[in-house]
């Protein structure tokens, strides 16, 4: 009996440590937030297309600091410009989105939602779950009239690049085909002698 009971104490403490580990992975496979500093008055909240500029530190789950913006100016971004890993802004799980002026978050990002397998070497190993504090800065909302341009700015470029390439086209084959004053003067001067 002693050595099943040792091996079944066995199995049973190999059992629990890998429950335990599952539990941890769980935690970090879902985005989580939570919120440190709540301003008290709310004048405006950020959305797709608002221009944050934060201070932030990352780590490790190890809380080893992988980057940070604190010995530097504020990090400025805007909002679905895709300049942060996909844990900081999706489209329906975002940690940037719904902000406040002088609001600040500690957000939890699974690797899925961060660098995912191949990591970012060598600070962030593959597989890596990221916990971000965030603190906003200074919170911006463009003008209906910027919001305007910058939407129709690209679709306007993409239109008339058609355009302009014709137009390059027809200047580059009347130049071409254009005679040259220097060999007109020649078969005038070949005529002439005829």
């Amino acid at each position: 009996w002693k050595m099943k009971t040792r091996v079944f104490l066995l199995l049973l403490v190999a059992f629990s440590c890998e429950l335990a580990r599952a539990e941890e992975e769980n935690e970090a496979e879902e985005l989580q937030v939570e919120t440190l500093v709540q301003p008290e008055s709310c004048a405006m909240i950020s959305e797709i297309g608002d221009t944050l500029k934060i201070h932030y530190t990352g780590k490790l789950m190890d809380g080893k600091v992988i980057d940070t913006s604190l010995s530097r100016d504020p990090h400025s971004l805007e909002l679905g410009a895709r300049q942060v890993i996909p844990g900081k802004l999706t489209s329906n799980n975002s940690i940037l989105q719904r902000l406040l002026f002088a609001q600040k978050i500690k957000a939890i990002i699974p690797s899925h939602l961060a660098y995912g397998k191949r990591g970012f070497p060598p600070t962030v190993p593959g597989d890596a779950a990221l916990q971000f504090e965030v603190e906003v800065i200074t919170l911006s909302r463009k003008t209906p009239f910027e919001k305007m341009i910058r939407s129709l700015l690209p679709t306007m470029c993409l239109a008339l690049l058609p355009g302009l390439l014709c137009l390059i086209g027809v200047y580059i084959y009347k130049r071409g085909s254009a005679e040259r004053p220097e060999k007109k003067k020649a078969k005038d001067k070949k005529s002439k002698k005829k």
